[in-house]
């Protein structure tokens, strides 16, 4: 009876459903997971491995990581100043050339690859493509902080290392430098693979390796411990990106991480059909003859300028659309190459929507080809771009933003910006550093239809004509008001007249109208004239 009792109290819910362990379809379902560290960490290394391979083959994994580095950074995101001017007791005014001079400001460091890259390689807007783009395919990537001394050309020391997510590592010791261990302790706090944690959970520090683990002629590995943020300032010194997908979650998973397997068969299945597609191309003609068949076979692959072919009588060389002769009484027998490969683009298609669907990007748009109807393509573009605006904000908020708060600091301590009250009070400074980020658009599948809605929107107050100007293509409001200003009287003094579009469609329906009519005239004396 007990027995009987404790079988029917656990034989519920659940149990009878996807925790079933009796059920035929789930008897052999193993199912093992243990903490982030485990299951992440332990992995990780195997994952980015896998990750840049199936990016360097191209297809759908490449095309993945690329269309998400087009649509969220694209050319790169441009800070727009947003200051508080209400609480900062500023007029609109002052507040304007307070946001351009920040503005101008910030893209004298941008801009110049040597005075914002560690490296001197790229510029803030490119080096946010490399971030992005070693992000998704490495699962996190690091930017540390840096300071030069200020020059005369270059008046900011501040200055970003991008750090790929393989230096990042707990410290080991071995004979040749080489070794690469998960967990560690660093004066008793825990170091889940490079990330130095309190018992409170909280990031304490980072470290970071000399070189490459396994790579070749290196020096003998030594690592550095980088406070996560400064003892005095407050202020980050070292830059993590990284998407968390569990709590207690320490280090990042790469983007293709869950596809893995499919993008690899995608792979493997589309070489088969490519070398079997050459096989099958290789076709020769075998023909008996009683002729003399020690000289050239005639019809040769083989270009007359350079000879290759064998001498041997007893070989015969096979090549595209080859005549070869046979000795008399020989023959040769093939069995037929042919193989069903029509439903290859169907069944491609079908694993690339899955792959889609968990990447959240349409088989559409990882394609690149786009043969649905203009309702489907523009609900796929939409359904992307909810998930590209998504990591757009992720991004901003763990490299955009935290650049532009550093890079202001500096800027109002050297006296650049004349920012009262930005170390005194932390109101004062948020409303100083406020920044929306500029980026790529959506992008319009009819313009005419959305530009309408987007005026409408304007119009009843469901939208402002800022973010319908950066809806639509990208760019500031402010800056196309200031533009018009200076083109609105050139045009004016030129004496151009700006066409009415209403007008301009009446006068076509009417150009219309009188087509058909001299077709009808046209027609009718066709038809006088036969009859």
């Amino acid at each position: 009876m007990k027995n009987r009792k404790l079988k029917k109290i656990y034989n519920k819910g659940y149990s009878q459903a996807g925790a079933s362990l009796t059920k035929r379809s789930l008897k052999g379902f193993d199912a093992r997971s243990g903490s982030p560290n485990e299951d992440i960490n332990y992995n990780n290394n195997t994952l980015r491995q896998r990750s840049r391979i199936l990016m360097a083959s191209g297809g759908v994994s490449l095309s993945a990581i690329n269309t998400n580095r087009t649509n969220v950074v694209g050319i790169g995101l441009y800070p727009k100043s947003r200051i508080n001017r209400d609480f900062l007791g500023m007029t609109i005014e002052q507040a304007d050339e307070w946001q351009a001079k920040a503005e101008m400001e910030f893209s004298l460091w941008a801009e110049n690859k040597r005075a914002c890259d560690a490296t001197g390689i790229n510029d803030f807007y490119s080096m946010q493509q490399l971030v992005l783009t070693s992000w998704l395919a490495s699962g996190d990537c690091f930017g540390l902080i840096k300071r030069y001394e200020p020059t005369k050309l270059m008046p900011y020391g501040l200055r970003i290392h991008v750090i790929e997510a393989d230096r990042i590592a707990t410290p080991g010791t071995s004979t040749n430098g080489t070794l690469r261990i998960t967990d560690g302790l660093y004066e008793g706090n825990r170091v889940y693979d490079g990330v130095e944690v309190s018992d409170d959970g909280l990031i304490l520090a980072y470290h970071i390796r000399n070189n490459y683990p396994f790579e070749n002629n290196s020096k003998i590995t030594k690592w550095a411990r980088v406070l996560a943020y400064g003892e005095e300032t407050g202020l980050p010194n070292i830059l993590h990106v990284m998407n968390s997908e569990r709590p207690e979650q320490y280090r990042g998973v790469p983007f293709l991480a869950p596809v893995i397997e499919a993008v690899n068969n995608i792979k493997r299945y589309t070489e088969a059909e490519l070398m079997a597609a050459i096989v099958e191309s290789f076709y020769t003609a075998f023909i008996t003859t009683e002729s003399d068949t020690g000289g050239i076979p005639f019809n040769e692959a083989i270009p007359n300028e350079a000879p290759e072919y064998s001498e041997d009588e007893d070989e015969y060389e096979m090549g595209p659309a080859t005549t070869i002769k046979l000795k008399p009484g020989e023959g040769v027998t093939f069995g037929d190459p042919k193989r069903p490969n029509g439903g290859f683009p169907t069944f491609v298609r079908a694993v690339v929507t899955h792959i889609g669907a968990a990447l959240e990007i349409p088989a559409d748009l990882l394609e690149k080809a786009f043969n649905s109807s203009y309702s489907a393509a523009r609900a796929a573009l939409l359904e992307a771009w909810k998930a590209f605006r998504m990591r757009r904000r992720w991004f901003v908020s763990d490299f955009c933003n935290p650049v532009w708060e550093i890079w202001m600091y500096e800027a109002v301590a050297r006296g650049r910006l004349i920012a009262p009250g930005f170390f005194d009070d932390p109101l004062i400074r948020k409303a100083y550093l406020g920044c929306t980020w500029i980026g790529p658009s959506q992008g319009m599948l009819d313009p005419t239809k959305e530009i309408s809605a987007e005026v409408m929107a304007c119009e009843y107050g469901l939208s402002t004509y800022s973010d319908s100007a950066t809806r639509l293509n990208g760019s500031d409001w402010d800056g196309n008001i200031e533009r018009l200003a200076v083109e609105n009287p050139k045009l004016a003094e030129a004496k151009v007249k700006t066409p009415d579009v209403q007008e301009l469609i009446n006068e076509s329906i009417k150009e219309g109208l009188k087509t058909e009519e001299q077709n009808g005239d046209n027609n009718d004396s066709y038809a006088t004239e036969n009859k």
